[in-house]
């Protein structure tokens, strides 16, 4: 059975999807549609805020390629500075929802609640 949000009725009771929407919705999965990016959500999911060489270090690659990546998360990742250090978190717990969810599914759907 699905969630139920608090905020916008269940998927099933909303009207069909508009063209826009539809492009904006791709546009999303478009992002995500990189496994270096979902696992560098993942491990921003996990930890709440990192650091770049700590975001790097979770994920084994080089600070530099994580910089590009974060870059192309635009929307989903925001930063704040915090001296000399930028923290980056997720900024729209739907993305971990959307994570949660697409996980589940390489799971089987039966396993999924």
């Amino acid at each position: 059975m699905p969630r139920k949000s608090a905020c916008r009725p269940p998927l099933g009771d909303r009207p069909l999807m508009s063209p826009p929407r539809s492009l904006a919705l791709a546009a999303v999965f478009k992002v995500l549609a990189n496994d270096t990016r979902l696992r560098m959500l993942h491990a921003l999911a996990r930890a709440g805020e990192m650091g770049v060489n700590a975001l790097a270090d979770a994920v084994g690659m080089k600070p530099q390629a994580v910089s590009n990546q974060l870059r192309r998360l635009t929307g989903v990742v925001a930063s704040r500075r915090v001296g000399t250090s930028i923290l980056y978190r997720v900024v729209n717990g739907c993305v971990v929802g959307v994570l949660d969810q697409a996980w589940c599914l390489t799971e089987g759907a039966e396993d999924c609640g």
